[in-house]
């Protein structure tokens, strides 16, 4: 049974990196495709506000608490989670899982030519590892059938899905039935990190949960998204929605 929290009206796990990384051993040996969703505080306020994205949070097979502002979320309505798992720091454990036991890994998003850097450096990093398929994610709705022909064609164990938030979970949502793979994840920006393209926050910021801080520094003009974390406080505080419930 998988304990969640509920945020906002968002469902989140309550898992600590190895709870997270058992749960997606099991789903690689599984028929279907399990996805794993990795909100931030942003994301559950954008949730609030696009059905379509709460429906695909809610239908995900696994939802890790990637945001700092969900755990004090947590403490908050009095259900404090067991740690922060990031998105990229899970996405580094399960390709280290991926690399040990021969499975593959298919790169779909982010700006061309990011995907194949991320993928050899990603090779490189976890001897073993199998990228088998990269794709950038600029494309019209009318390629997507070839996109989803192009990734069941490689039938990857994990589809790593890099177009941002609502983007990349509604693209899993919508083909879900159809995708040739075992899990996928949305994981945002990380495989511009992972490329080399962009500097991850040093870990003084990261221990501190203070990731956003570096990236506003980094990039001005994204202030406008920095204030998703004090309205989603704000809106916690005043929440009601903080039950736990125990799902299959």
């Amino acid at each position: 049974m998988a304990e969640r929290i509920n945020i906002m009206g968002v469902p989140v796990d309550m898992v600590d990196y190895e709870e997270a990384l058992a749960r997606f051993k099991t789903f690689v040996e599984e028929d279907g495709v399990s996805l794993i969703v990795t909100p931030n505080s942003e994301i559950v306020v954008n949730a609030g506000k696009n059905e379509e994205l709460m429906e695909a949070i809610k239908q995900a097979e696994m939802v890790i608490p990637d945001g700092i502002g969900l755990v004090y979320a947590s403490k908050i309505l009095g259900h404090p989670l067991r740690e922060r798992v990031t998105g990229i720091d899970f996405l580094g454990r399960a390709l280290a899982y991926l690399a040990e036991t021969g499975k593959t890994a298919f790169l779909f998003g982010s700006k061309p030519g990011i995907a194949e850097k991320a993928a050899a450096r990603m090779e490189q990093a976890y001897p073993g590892l199998k990228i088998v398929g990269t794709r950038n994610g600029y494309f019209k709705e009318e390629e997507e059938e070839g996109i989803l022909r192009e990734i069941n064609e490689a039938a990857p164990d994990l589809l790593c899905v890099a177009l941002g938030s609502p983007k990349q979970e509604l693209f899993v949502l919508k083909y879900k039935d159809r995708l040739n793979a075992k899990a996928a994840i949305g994981i945002g920006g990380s495989l511009d990190v992972w490329s080399g393209d962009l500097k991850r926050a040093p870990e003084f910021y990261r221990k501190h949960g203070l990731e956003w801080l570096y990236r506003f520094i980094q990039e001005p003009s994204r202030y406008k998204r920095m204030a998703a974390l004090p309205l989603f406080m704000l809106k916690v505080i005043f929440s009601n929605k903080s039950q736990v419930t125990a799902e299959d």
